[in-house]
This record gives structure tokens, C-alpha cells and sequence, in this order.
């Protein structure tokens, strides 16, 4: 019979003929290394996704405000990251993070908003 070892520390396995791991931390280890890499880039924009919906949120507590651009960008908002977009009333587009949005309306100001019917779950 050969002898079996663990994948991620190399110890000598007892026990059942499929397993692969001596612990749960070397299985939990090399399941996060092995899954931290491909979702490196997904986990950053959520962060920053997360980090815009703060900030609007923030600096809209009625659920309407206009706001100048600057003061947004020294928060540290992130212009080029948002959950989805829709066409206001007039036409301009509003763009998300989650349930708090913006609206560009005049030079460099942006009208902040709250998504209509979304109280909750």
C-alpha cells in the first residue's frame, strides 16, 4: 500500500482511504491559498464598491443632496465603480453603489439619491 500524505504540510495520513489533509487547518489553508488568488481582483472591487456606497451614504443621510465633485473625491470616491445605472427622470443617467446613488447634473456637482422602493429586505 502506498504511503499517503497530507497535500498541504506533507505528514503521513491515518484514517479513511480519501482523505487528503492531517487537520482542518491544513485543509483551510490550502483551500485559501488556493482560492485567494483567483479572487483577488473580485474581493478589490468589492471593497472599493463598498468603501463608494459608505461615502454616498455618508454625505446623503435626507436621501437627496447636492454635493460638489471635489468633496466626493476627498473622501476618497471612486468614480469608475458602481453596481448599475439607470436614465433619471430628465434623461441624465444615475449611476449605484447598491442602493445609494449619483446623479452628474451641473459643472462638477452631483445630486446623491437613494434608490426609490429599496427600504429593505
Amino acid at each position: 500500500m502506498k504511503d499517503r500524505t497530507c497535500e498541504e504540510c506533507g505528514a503521513a495520513l491515518r484514517g479513511r482511504i480519501d482523505k487528503r489533509f492531517c487537520s482542518d487547518q491544513c485543509r483551510s489553508t490550502h483551500n485559501n491559498r488556493r482560492n485567494s488568488e483567483p479572487n483577488k481582483y473580485v474581493r478589490w472591487v468589492n471593497n472599493v464598491l463598498r468603501k463608494n456606497r459608505r461615502i454616498l451614504d455618508e454625505l446623503n443621510p435626507g436621501g437627496k443632496v447636492k454635493i460638489p465633485a471635489s468633496r466626493l473625491r476627498e473622501k476618497g470616491f471612486d468614480f469608475r465603480y458602481h453596481t448599475s445605472s439607470t436614465h433619471a427622470r430628465d434623461g441624465a443617467m444615475c449611476y449605484y453603489c447598491y442602493d445609494q446613488g449619483y446623479v452628474p447634473i451641473e459643472k462638477q456637482y452631483y445630486l446623491l439619491v437613494m434608490k426609490e422602493g429599496e427600504s429593505g429586505y
